[in-house]
């Protein structure tokens, strides 16, 4: 066999070559996403053509809006018929727009205060890890805030900033001197948590301190009771710890009467409240109650004895077979008949009640759902281990059953959000209340209306598409299978 027989090996490798055009970048995208067939290419085309009309059509309307006067009237003369939006309804009235007409002006800072202690609270509920800078810009933002309210002046945006660069060189220390990692929230943010629902209240409604305070003593003393009792069973453990708690809210009511003055705020009635904050509050309030209520009313349902069964199962078919408007109306004009003569129910509380019932019987039954989709054994398995039924339920089941309701909680919970807004047919001026009520009937800005609706639609639109993102995360972090 001759040299010229023998075959070419290669002795490297060959250089990658770069993939087509096609199949890279922004035309692979374009082409897999938007053109991918005749039919995409034409349903794409389609969708632009409507994007550049709104666009040539919204585009005038707001480069041209006007955002200084004081009126309709004077927007108008300074449009000089030309196409172009009267923002200035907006500045004239966003006091009013998210804190209503009746909120003393100077006690601004108070619901600001307790929507920034909000967010501190409900950071170490909705995430285990979080970058510490991520801590630290929401302080310097909280700091900002809070410094403009009570200086009240434009002018101090310089100390603004270094207060806010001082808050976030402070706290970044702080961090690494308590071991935080860089993608780990302390758990002491917890307390605050734990604490924010008693100030919350305190700062909203005002009144002596020592009436949250109270009210803070009696959910520690029920829950020393529950842990006493608990190991009895899960039933007089509960006993336990509402009969403890009644009984220290019952005694501390003497000494909040006794002591009215005490490190008190300025008392805002129920009346007083509105806007955008009236929103924020029913909404927070009544997801945050309906959630564990519905808990207990799936459980209820599932229940092996009769009485608690069906006391459960007619709860909730009622509450879903009546309006929530029907209900509202009920808060407002029919409960009362069945109070004392002279008994004073406040209204927020009231509506409260009711939503948070509404909520509950839709969260019941979807979280009903996700008791369901549990093969049976992993209630065997709980049994195989010795669990009792509170621990089987809080170490088992529940967790899987929520992680699989997560869509429809949140469902329910943007529908909540959403439906607060009906409280302005009884008489509470709500955002969308303000905005139909005393703002509309002024003569200042009788006929602005696509102003006033965008607002509040980027408004709810913000919060909603929020808990939805959140919502999806957090599938995505729970979801441990196929990963």
């Amino acid at each position: 066999m001759s040299k010229s027989d023998l075959s070419f090996v290669r002795t490297e490798m060959l250089p990658e070559q770069a993939p087509p055009v096609t199949e890279q970048g922004v035309v692979k995208w374009l082409r897999e996403n938007l053109f991918a067939g005749p039919i995409n290419t034409v349903m794409t085309l389609i969708s632009l053509v409507v994007i550049y009309k709104i666009l040539v059509g919204i585009t005038p309307w707001l480069a041209n809006g006007v955002w200084t006067t004081s009126s309709l009237a004077e927007c108008r003369e300074v449009l000089q018929g030309q196409t172009g939006g009267c923002f200035s309804v907006l500045t004239e009235r966003w006091n009013q727009l998210l804190f209503g007409f009746k909120y003393p002006v100077e006690e601004y800072w108070r619901p600001t205060l307790a929507f920034v202690l909000l967010m501190v609270a409900i950071t170490p509920v909705l995430f285990q890890e979080l970058p510490r800078l991520f801590v630290a810009a929401a302080a310097v933002i909280a700091t900002v805030v809070l410094v403009e309210l009570l200086a009240g002046a434009a002018g101090l945006a310089v100390p603004t900033v270094v207060v806010g660069g001082l808050g976030y060189w402070v706290l970044a220390r702080f961090g690494a001197a308590q071991g935080w990692g860089s993608m780990a929230v302390s758990r002491k943010l917890l307390l605050v948590t734990g604490l924010f629902p008693f100030v919350g209240y305190w700062l909203i409604w005002g009144g002596t301190v020592l009436a949250p305070l109270v009210a803070l003593v009696g959910v520690l003393a029920g829950y020393m009771a529950f842990r006493r009792f608990e190991a009895a069973s899960f039933a007089m453990g509960f006993l336990a710890a509402l009969v403890a708690a009644l009984v220290v809210w019952y005694l501390g009511g003497f000494v909040t009467a006794a002591a009215q003055d005490a490190l008190a705020l300025p008392e805002v009635p129920s009346r007083d409240m509105g806007g955008f904050m009236l929103n924020m509050m029913l909404g927070t309030v009544c997801v945050s109650l309906s959630l564990p209520i519905g808990i207990v009313l799936a459980l209820g349902r599932q229940s092996d004895m009769p009485i608690i069964k069906w006391i459960c199962v007619v709860f909730i078919e009622f509450i879903r077979g009546v309006p929530l408007i029907t209900l509202l109306f009920v808060a407002n004009v029919v409960l009362a008949y069945f109070l004392p003569p002279g008994t004073n129910f406040d209204l927020i509380l009231r509506v409260i009640i009711m939503i948070t019932m509404f909520s509950s019987a839709y969260i019941a039954e979807v979280i009903r759902g996700g008791l369901a989709a549990l093969p049976a054994g992993q209630y065997e398995a709980a049994d195989s281990l010795g669990l009792d039924y509170a621990q089987s339920m809080r170490l088992i089941i529940l967790p899987q059953a929520l992680k699989i309701s997560i869509p429809g909680i949140v469902n329910v919970a943007v529908g909540l959000f959403k439906d607060t807004t009906l409280v302005s047919v009884i008489s509470m001026f709500d955002l969308v209340g303000m905005i139909r009520g005393p703002i509309l009937a002024s003569t200042e800005w009788n006929g602005v209306y696509w102003e006033l609706w965008g607002f509040a639609v980027v408004l709810f639109f913000v919060v909603c598409y929020g808990i939805s993102q959140y919502s999806q995360w957090l599938e995505r972090q729970l979801q441990r299978d196929h990963r």
